[in-house]
């Protein structure tokens, strides 16, 4: 009697929850893979609205079994209803939304076959053609990454053949290089923000003192030596850093990121965006501060960075858009260590009084005008007025700092650059979407260096003993006009070829003077004005066949170029110097490769590169009179650098599951097998050794599992050993010249939501790993430089 009792219960229960049953409708917007924030997502006849998040997902709960209407719009894509049932189980939807016909004048948001974190850019993009190319996207908003250091082994994690110099714990400074080119500041790369340059002098001396905070980008896009057409004649390539721009769908979004971490640091950064003026004006901004100690001592740094973005639609065919960046930061330096000295213990300092600051004021003004669907310019027009100071102890690291007066170094950077590009979309022989593309470019730079003692205190005193600076004084103009075309030819339906071709104006200049010592007069003035101007034509062209299942093959070869810079001849330096005859340096890049995206949950780019040097400028190891060693800049001779780069990119379980898990579980793979050497010279010394500042083997891989609300990532990263100069080199007393030893780094990263609240925490080094990634000649040197110990980070967001 009992037991039916029971079961009569159980039933009667069972009936009562199943007729008063709450259950959900969840889903994500997507654009092909691409999530779609701020999406609106209304359902009837339940009156309910949601906004999809960063990562395009909704949900609506307390949901009663039956039909619905659901209707989902957002700004750029035609509106999509839909009617849906929910029936005894949770309705989980993957909603696609197709871009919106007519005149768009925005650049495309929808940048190509991606997963959450990588993905490649789209054959065209905005006023820019990517076709038959070998590009790389990071959608960094959806990095589960220590993002307020900008720590870059993570950030560029899914970037194959990256080398990467690891010092800087703030991250006020990238360092990356490709495929064999030096890391170096990131010169050998074009290094820009929203398609306008931000290194020092783009002409003159590409190198980067400002890195844009990643916790305000919204991707990072990069394009390898083919970018030389359109972006200048780097051999690295382009990165393009794109910031954030206000939601679309409402008035005012406020973001607070607010990070503590190991030794001392402290990061607030603030952002406020949104859209007003009945649709027509976007706005962003930022403000963010952060300090720290490090884990050395001598190692202080502080920095404040600002940025304004305003875009204004004044009408539906044209768009205004005007951007300021104002970043500072002040930083101690502790100095390198001898190979002894990192050895016994590598957080020691020997250098107390080293000191570097950076200035950086960027404005950029651009236009838009669509004269029609398939029409469209871009005139951007910019400039750059900024400075860095160092001041410090750069004799020999093996030898102990006197307290003598210190070198002081003072550069300011006043540059001018203005693009225009034309970009027309028609048909040919019956073959739609064939793409015309010109573009001029006119950059007027001047950089101003000055040389000489500064005091012998220990603080930032940054200025001269003398008025008249007592080693040397230049001012380097530098002129540059370019006029660059690509096409690309559709053959069929699937081929297309795409020839493109670049003409470049350089003139750089030298007028100044440096002090010299020889047999007659112990400090000679000489006074010196140089001029160097060159044109030259560079071209290229790619292919690219297309499959079924998103897959492609491409293949490209373009012609490189790099100009030298009068600036770096005229640098004091006991521990290197520069030859004074050195010339421009040529070559090209190859690309042979395949990638596409495999039923909607792998990613994979698999690709062979050549890239060709001709004169290339490196580093010799040798000695002076007094028999101390130092670094001799010169064109070596010619190098050639061949290589395998590898990227897997996929989520496990939507390929189980066929995309109906709630969670994912992503694994991805980073490879590049590199072997670079040094041919065609008579010198012993350097014949077949391997380049400088190549790692042949780079890995790295990593794990992340989830779901909307909670994320938890692994990486791996390992690369072999490598030489910091053209002779190879085991070690020098100096320790500026040497081995960089194999070393493997690993890094743990966690979030969580809830709400308007995310929390982010993490440990970077988690094996605590002893390494270094850089020998320096100089600042922030001279000699080893340590990479980061083990240290933690919290982060807490709340975004209204």
């Amino acid at each position: 009697m009992i037991w039916r009792i029971i079961y009569l219960s159980l039933f009667c229960l069972s009936t009562l929850l199943a007729t008063g049953q709450t259950l959900f409708v969840e889903g994500t917007v997507r654009d092909g893979t691409e999530a779609i924030p701020g999406a609106v997502v209304r359902l009837y006849p339940a009156d309910a609205v949601e906004i999809s998040n960063d990562n395009g997902f909704f949900r609506f709960g307390n949901i009663t079994p039956g039909q619905y209407r659901l209707e989902v719009s957002s700004l750029g894509y035609k509106p999509r209803v839909d009617t849906v049932t929910v029936a005894n189980a949770g309705l989980k939807l993957d909603i696609r939304l197709e871009e919106a016909g007519g005149v768009l004048i925005n650049e495309v948001t929808v940048v190509g076959q991606t997963t959450d974190v990588s993905g490649k850019l789209s054959d065209v993009l905005g006023t820019s053609i990517y076709a038959s190319k070998k590009t790389e996207l990071i959608n960094v908003k959806n990095l589960n990454a220590n993002l307020a250091t900008n720590n870059s082994r993570q950030i560029y994690a899914r970037i194959p053949g990256l080398n990467i110099w690891e010092y800087d714990r703030g991250g006020l400074q990238l360092g990356i290089g490709g495929r064999g080119l030096s890391p170096n500041r990131s010169s050998n790369f074009n290094i820009r923000q929203n398609g306008y340059d931000i290194s020092a002098d783009a002409l003159g001396y590409p190198e980067s003192y400002y890195t844009p905070s990643a916790e305000a980008l919204s991707k990072i896009e990069i394009v390898r030596g083919a970018a030389s057409l359109q972006y200048g004649p780097q051999f690295g390539g382009l990165v393009n850093f794109v910031m954030r721009e206000g939601p679309r769908n409402k008035p005012i979004e406020l973001t607070l990121r607010q990070t503590g971490g190991s030794f001392g640091f402290v990061n607030s950064f603030n952002s406020v965006g949104g859209t007003v003026a009945k649709g027509k004006l976007n706005y962003y901004a930022f403000f963010q501060y952060k300090r720290g100690d490090s884990w050395r001592p001598n190692s202080q740094f502080d920095q404040q960075n600002g940025y304004v973005h305003l875009s204004y639609e004044v009408s539906p065919k044209l768009k205004l858009t005007g951007q300021y960046t104002r970043m500072t930061y002040l930083a101690q330096q502790p100095g390198g260590l001898t190979d002894a000295q990192f050895a016994d213990d590598p957080s020691v300092s020997v250098r107390a009084r080293n000191w570097f600051k950076v200035d950086w004021n960027l404005i950029s003004f651009n236009l838009d005008y669509a004269f029609a669907k398939n029409t469209r310019i871009n005139w951007r027009t910019y400039t750059l007025q900024g400075g860095r100071e160092a001041i410090g102890a750069l004799t020999y690291i093996n030898r102990p700092d006197l307290g003598v007066n210190r070198d002081y170094m003072a550069d300011r950077y006043n540059n001018f650059g203005s693009e225009f590009r034309f970009i027309h979309q028609y048909r040919l022989l019956g073959q739609p979407d064939n793409t015309f593309l010109i573009g001029a470019r006119l950059y007027k730079g001047l950089t101003t260096r000055k040389q000489g003692d500064g005091n012998n205190n220990d603080g930032p005193d940054f200025a001269f003993l003398d008025a008249q600076p007592n080693k040397s004084s230049f001012r380097f103009p530098g002129n540059n006009v370019a006029v660059f075309a690509e096409n690309i030819f559709r053959l069929g339906k699937n081929w297309s070829i795409t020839p493109g071709a670049r003409f470049e104006f350089i003139n750089t200049k030298a007028d100044g003077y440096y002090f010299k010592e020889n047999k007659f007069i112990a400090n000679e003035q000489i006074f010196e004005t140089r001029a160097n101007p060159r044109t030259f034509m560079l071209l290229g062209i790619g292919a690219s066949r297309k499959f079924g299942q998103g897959a492609e093959f491409y293949a490209n070869i373009s012609q490189n170029y790099r100009s030298i810079n009068f600036n770096d001849i005229r640098v004091v330096n006991t521990n290197a110097r520069v030859d004074p005859n050195l010339k421009d340096e040529t070559g090209f890049n190859i690309d042979l490769g395949v990638r596409g995206t495999y039923k909607n949950w792998l990613y994979a780019d698999v690709s062979l590169f050549y890239l060709k040097y001709n004169d290339r400028i490196g580093s010799i190891f040798t000695t002076d009179s007094s028999f101390m060693t130092y670094r001799l800049r010169t064109n070596v001779s010619d190098s050639r650098n061949l290589g395998i780069e590898f990227l897997l990119d996929g989520d496990i379980l939507r390929a189980i599951t066929r995309g109906k898990s709630p969670y994912k579980l992503n694994l991805y793979t980073s490879l590049s097998l590199i072997n670079a050497r040094y041919v065609n010279t008579q010198n012993t010394a350097i014949a077949n050794k391997l380049v400088e500042n190549v790692p042949p083997v780079l890995l790295r891989t990593g794990l992340s599992t989830g779901n909307q609300r909670f994320n938890v990532t692994y990486q791996f990263a390992f690369q072999t050993k490598q030489y910091s100069d053209a002779t190879n080199t085991e070690q020098t007393p100096t320790a500026v010249d040497g081995a960089i030893p194999a070393f493997s780094v690993m890094d743990l990263s966690a979030s969580y939501n809830w709400r308007q609240f995310t929390l982010y925490s993490g440990v970077n080094n988690l094996a605590n790993a002893k390494y270094f990634t850089r020998r320096a000649d100089g600042y922030p040197g001279p000699g080893i430089l340590p990479a980061d110990i083990r240290n933690y980070y919290v982060t807490l967001q709340f975004k209204l």
